[in-house]
């Protein structure tokens, strides 16, 4: 379900806002694309003001960024081994934004939102021996 992204009703003191109009379509904003592990897959959205943005479906793929090296990698995802948005995702291979992943290099954490930016980057925490 959409959820409205207007205006709050509280003011910061904690008094009422009285609303001068009524909700906008507009102001709604987009149910939540749960990005999962799979052959790439990605959905154009048109965005306010005209512009698009790509939410991502599925993926097999990650940016990986070593921060020892500094040196960025486009590496295989083999699994989600954590996410601490939700348990149940673990189960389901759903990528999220903290989510930790394993790769070919090794454990990785997403830095990137893939259903809202559609790409998935990570910052590398252990590599394989």
């Amino acid at each position: 379900m959409g959820r409205w992204q207007g205006r709050s009703a509280k003011k910061p003191s904690g008094g009422r806002i009285w609303p001068k109009r009524a909700k906008r379509k507009r102001e709604i904003g987009s149910e939540f694309t749960e990005p999962k592990l799979g052959p790439r897959r990605h959905v154009r959205i048109r965005t306010f003001g005209g512009g698009a943005k790509l939410n991502l479906l599925s993926t097999d793929t990650a940016n990986v960024i070593n921060p020892r090296t500094g040196r960025a990698q486009k590496v295989k995802i083999l699994t989600v081994m954590e996410n601490p948005a939700d348990p149940h995702f673990v189960r389901r291979n759903v990528l999220t934004k903290g989510a930790i992943i394993d790769t070919e290099l090794g454990k990785a954490r997403i830095s990137s939102r893939p259903g809202q930016s559609g790409v998935v980057n990570a910052v590398l925490l252990e590599e394989k021996k």
